[in-house]
């Protein structure tokens, strides 16, 4: 599954692009996010989070893994 965050299943939104002519056109929104290396079950494991949990998960980053 790409663009989505492997902690809180933030994915990808739609909607439409207005131009200012008003014309419309579908577009998406994708999450912002990161690849880091994080303590799961105390081994360091490479996972693609996005910045809102990259922030409440700050302690439990791996340092070198």
């Amino acid at each position: 599954m790409a663009r989505v965050c492997e902690s809180c299943g933030k994915g990808p939104l739609s909607g439409n692009m207005v131009s200012h002519s008003n014309r419309r056109t579908r577009r998406r929104w994708l999450p912002n996010l990161q690849k880091v290396n994080m303590l799961v079950n105390g081994s360091p494991k490479a996972l693609k989070i996005c910045t809102r949990c990259l922030r409440s998960y700050k302690g439990k980053m791996a340092e070198n893994a």
